[in-house]
């Protein structure tokens, strides 16, 4: 009987199920259940849709289940455990009684903005947390919350993986710990210490009794409930792996490589010790919890966002590979250094991601875009000179250089911005595996549950299993 792990990676525009197991010396995935979703404007704030996603997640439980139940012989085996990975700072509060007090708001919602000021200064927060100034930070949420009254009725606050892990085990008023890759992004956590850091708590006046002690993944919580199990037709352990997303899919990198996590956001750094300085502040980059405790030390760059906002507001007339290669054909005609800074403000949540791309050009007297060509490839060596800019301040932040850049998740499927991002940076591009999320999902099950295929190590299994392209 093989042993199968299921990942469920949660992006903010769907989800999927993989399951992974062991043929020969390679991990195998397969996926078997995939949904898309998205917030939706309520009241003036973007919520997510909370039910339907956690339906979904149980659809695709019970999908794996049967999976297996129909799978040949020489694939039967049992899923011994799941895994619930998401994007970070999103949380859902509950009352004592274990009731969900909604709405839960999506990071994108700008209720957040009368909060940046907090009572510490930037260079005091930043020295505590290491976490660079978003908008969207868990810390200005809660402060939000805090205005609103919401954390009054509040006993717990679950980050979203937790919150549907523990929803899975049927225990969401019991929750112990907090998981230390998803309290890192916080906002509220000692880097150095890993802890919460009761110099926030006190100077933001927060109940510290909604945060539990931090524990680092993996560790389980308990099994699916009865509930589950009847409409699931198995049992497994739920576990709390690295939950967030991109602590997850570095945990299929090599800890001594430059990596970008690329997708509807670029990630883009290494992973070791924190960087508090004030260097590291200037430049934006960020400290959140990786895998063994580590720290992934990386700057947020608005990724492939823009791109699929452009792509959405031409009505989906174009499928990616099209702009990819509309891209690729209009560079022949383009002026040199044709690109502008898409970390800006202006691009986070605009109302036409198009109006916003034509102004930044304009507001800088550049010829400015107006096909969907020239829009695309605008897009496309905008994003590599953020990789170069980020690659630049970073090794000059850590005083080293480092050879190559491996590109992981999605986005390193896009060959056209693979082979941009090694112009920019002048450096190897190695791009693969394009599950690292769901990938670093199961190893990390893997570890947990002492299969021995990872007794080497991630990088080792990772290479054996999947092709990796070089640019």
């Amino acid at each position: 009987m093989k042993d199968y792990y299921l990942a469920i990676d949660l992006g903010a525009s769907g989800g999927r199920h993989i399951l992974g197991s062991m043929e020969g010396a390679k991990l195998i995935l397969e996926e078997v259940h995939r949904f898309s979703h998205k917030p939706e404007l309520q009241n003036g704030s973007l919520i997510w849709e909370i039910d339907k996603i956690y339906e979904e997640i149980s659809l695709g439980i019970e999908k794996a289940g049967k999976w297996l139940s129909d799978a040949p012989a020489n694939k039967a085996g049992k899923i011994s455990s799941i895994g619930i990975d998401c994007w970070g700072v999103d949380y859902a509060l509950l009352d004592s009684s274990g009731a969900l007090i909604p709405p839960v708001y999506a990071y994108r919602d700008l209720r957040t903005e009368p909060f940046y000021e907090t009572a510490l200064s930037k260079d005091e927060l930043y020295s505590i947390t290491g976490i660079a100034f978003q908008p969207f930070n868990t810390i200005y949420q809660i402060l939000a919350d805090k205005a609103a009254g919401r954390l009054e009725k509040a006993a717990y606050m679950l980050q979203l993986p937790e919150y549907f892990s523990h929803l899975l085990a049927g225990i969401p008023c019991k929750k112990e710990f907090n998981e230390y890759t998803m309290a890192s992004t916080t906002g509220l956590l000692d880097a150095r210490k890993k802890e919460w850091s009761s110099d926030l708590f006190s100077a933001l006046a927060l109940p510290a009794a909604l945060f539990k002690p931090v524990k680092e993944p993996p560790y389980s919580i308990g099994c699916l409930s009865e509930e589950l199990q009847k409409r699931c037709g198995f049992n497994a352990d739920v576990l709390m792996i690295a939950s967030h997303d991109t602590a997850s899919a570095v945990a299929c990198v090599d800890k001594t490589s430059l990596y970008i996590s690329s997708g509807t956001w670029s990630l883009l750094g290494i992973t070791g010790e924190p960087v508090l300085n004030s260097a590291a502040m200037e430049a934006g980059y960020t400290n959140e919890g990786a895998h063994n405790g580590s720290i992934r030390f990386l700057k947020n760059i608005m990724g492939l966002w823009v791109l699929q906002s452009l792509r959405r507001e031409l009505g989906d007339k174009y499928s990616f590979s099209e702009l990819e290669n509309m891209a690729m054909e209009e560079e022949k005609n383009a002026p040199p250094d044709w690109n502008i800074d898409l970390n800006l403000p202006r691009f986070f949540s605009p109302s036409s991601m198009i109006t916003e791309i034509k102004e930044e050009y304009r507001s800088r007297g550049m010829k400015v875009p107006e096909s969907p060509a020239e829009l695309s490839y605008a897009i496309y060596t905008s994003l590599a000179n953020c990789y170069k800019v980020a690659v630049t301040d970073l090794e000059k932040i850590c005083g080293r250089s480092f050879p190559s850049i491996s590109i992981i998740g999605g986005g390193s499927k896009d060959a056209y911005l693979n082979s941009l991002t090694a112009r920019y940076t002048g450096k190897k591009v190695f791009a693969g595996p394009s599950e690292a999320t769901s990938t670093g999902n199961i190893l990390l099950q893997m570890q947990y549950n002492n299969d021995p295929a990872v007794k080497n190590g991630f990088s080792e299994l990772v290479s054996a299993s999947f092709d990796v392209r070089e640019f």
